[in-house]
């Protein structure tokens, strides 16, 4: 009885398909990669009030935008509410929030910095939405539109308790 001896064989990897693929999926990533936009906005929590004693100077108007479900407010830290806007049956009524953001801008043009006071209830839309109406309003110059400016240093904090008691 003879005993064969195992065949050794030897195993080629062919890499070229892989290859092949690869380039594609590489060139597929570079060229969507193009198209994808990140943005980063910058908030600041509102400051404690107090401060240093009243070393700083009085600033002509401090602006506050307090929602709650069935309304906004718009006041100042100083003197009080400037503005109420009842929400619609769609919801909060920003047109009237750019309305009359555009008139205390027109007003008051130094002033770049708005707080915004929420219900710990409030939805992340709204206060999104918000923050969109309250930075900047569509202008047209030589026909095109851009953003302008109207408060775009924003600050974010609890609103205090809603002015009818709960809503």
């Amino acid at each position: 009885m003879r005993r064969r001896k195992p065949r050794e064989m030897e195993a080629d990897l062919d890499m070229t398909t892989f290859i092949n693929l690869m380039v594609v999926l590489l060139a597929f990533l570079l060229v969507t990669s193009a198209f994808t936009e990140l943005s980063q906005l910058q908030v600041n929590l509102p400051s404690g009030g107090a401060g240093a004693g009243g070393a700083e100077a009085r600033k002509p108007l401090v602006l506050e935008v307090s929602i709650y479900k069935d309304q906004m407010i718009v006041s100042d830290r100083q003197s009080g509410p400037l503005k109420i806007l009842p929400a619609t049956e769609k919801g909060q009524d920003y047109t009237g929030l750019k309305e009359f953001l555009s008139g205390v801008k027109a007003s008051y043009p130094a002033i770049t910095e708005i707080t915004i006071l929420l219900e710990p209830t409030t939805d992340y839309d709204t206060l999104i939405q918000t923050m969109d109406t309250v930075r900047y309003k569509p202008k047209l110059v030589n026909g095109t539109w851009i953003k302008g400016e109207l408060f775009p240093d924003i600050g974010i904090g609890d609103a205090p308790e809603h002015p009818g008691g709960k809503a």
